[in-house]
């Protein structure tokens, strides 16, 4: 990274609390934000699956006029009440701005699902006429970005990355890139989510991907353990506000963070299942350390992709002990999936900064549900409590569907 690109705020809506002091305190107590899915919300009496990581109390109307809220689906206003608190944290005054030089770069990895569902449910009772006028516009992913870039007047890059499970961290990634450049000063990066619909329930459970614990889902979602049986699907949105050091230092920024290292890569193996020895996490991992100018001894803290699916915990903890060598028994390592569930598009965002918060806090969080750990997973995954630990520098790590691969590295400024 031949500039340096700092964190100067973020803001975060999950299935454990609405901004950052609520994720905060969920995650050092080990809270799941996992439970059954509300009737009122959703009629899952013909579902396999019947909970989730949903977002509890989010109003809106505190960020953002009703009227936005009425022209978007969730997963626009997701980034946007997200992107608001970011602002906020960051104290980035936009009046004072050239909003010429701040771009958005937020993505999902399925968008508009609750749009696309009813409306192909009113078009095939009803017909053509029963379409929303709005119906694509609320429905395409880059309304994400899009909806950001309107609501802050970001005149900048504007771009919406869509790979699966790997969205946030690649936007994160990428738009730290386009800062390096030299193309934007400002940054707001980010993914976000809300795709919990029967089709998509319904799609996962056919896959064998979601776990079907009904009788407990708050122990359902248990990385690295034994008896893990599939993940659990979330909500949300985490939005970073990125800029380059220059332009933090210029405005008296108050900086918690750095994008220290970024790679990327491909398994070109299987459309849904990872390679079984780990190939591509390996070389992501690596790439990302390439570009921080590290060594694997320099990384403190690691927070996992960890989804809680047999072949994903498995094959995550081998490319770690191979990277990382001796060193891996040092690594602490834990994945917060553990209580957000996995919020798909939005997870890598979410993870980057919960190891921004750890890295501010001295504090590592848990893996929580972690009972009986697996014989294959070999690795120190923080069970079921926070732990202190210094961290000076986290890596956090991204897999998704169609084998796409992405790491990130944050470092403690100096």
């Amino acid at each position: 990274m031949k500039k340096r690109i700092v964190v100067t705020g973020y803001g975060l809506i999950t299935p454990i609390g609405i901004g950052n002091e609520e994720n905060w305190n969920s995650l050092v107590n080990g809270k799941s934000g996992i439970g059954l899915i509300p009737q009122e919300r959703l009629d899952t009496t013909d579902l396999p699956v019947k909970f989730a990581g949903l977002v509890k109390n989010f109003d809106a109307s505190k960020y953002v006029d009703p009227k936005t809220v009425k022209r978007h689906e969730d997963f626009v206003t997701f980034a946007i009440v997200a992107s608001q608190m970011a602002i906020d944290m960051a104290e980035f005054d936009l009046e004072k701005a050239d909003l010429d030089r701040c771009g958005t770069c937020v993505g999902s990895g399925i968008g508009g699902f609750h749009a696309i569902e009813k409306t192909t449910t009113a078009f095939n009772e009803k017909g053509y006429k029963k379409i929303s006028p709005f119906f694509i516009p609320t429905s395409i992913i880059n309304m994400a970005s899009g909806g950001v870039s309107i609501q802050f007047n970001f005149k900048g890059p504007n771009l919406s990355i869509v790979t699966a499970c790997t969205t946030g961290t690649h936007s994160i990634g990428e738009a730290a890139h386009i800062i390096m450049r030299g193309d934007a000063d400002v940054m707001l990066a980010g993914g976000t989510e809300s795709s919990i619909t029967p089709l998509a329930i319904g799609g996962f459970s056919n896959m064998k991907a979601l776990s079907k614990r009904n009788d407990d889902p708050t122990k359902a979602s248990r990385p690295f353990d034994k008896d893990r049986d599939g993940f659990v699907m979330g909500e949300g949105c985490g939005m970073l506000l990125l800029e380059s050091l220059e332009h933090a230092q210029a405005r008296g920024a108050k900086i918690y963070g750095e994008v220290a290292g970024y790679g990327a890569s491909a398994d070109a193996h299987h459309m849904t299942a990872p390679d079984d020895t780990g190939d591509g996490a390996k070389r992501s991992m690596r790439a990302a350390l390439k570009s921080a100018g590290l060594e694997p001894t320099d990384i403190d803290y690691i927070n996992a992709h960890g989804t809680s699916t047999p072949f994903n915990d498995r094959g995550e903890s081998i490319a770690i002990t191979e990277v990382f060598g001796e060193h891996a028994k040092k690594l602490k390592v834990s994945s917060t999936k553990s209580m957000t569930g996995h919020l798909l598009g939005a997870a890598g965002s979410v993870e980057g900064i919960y190891c921004c918060m750890a890295i501010e806090k001295g504090v590592v969080p848990p893996t929580i549900n972690l009972e009986n750990q697996d014989p294959d997973c070999t690795l120190d995954y923080v069970p079921n409590k926070a732990q202190d630990f210094s961290v000076k520098y986290a890596l956090s790590n991204s897999f998704g569907f169609g084998g796409t691969n992405g790491t990130l590295i944050f470092k403690k400024y100096e």
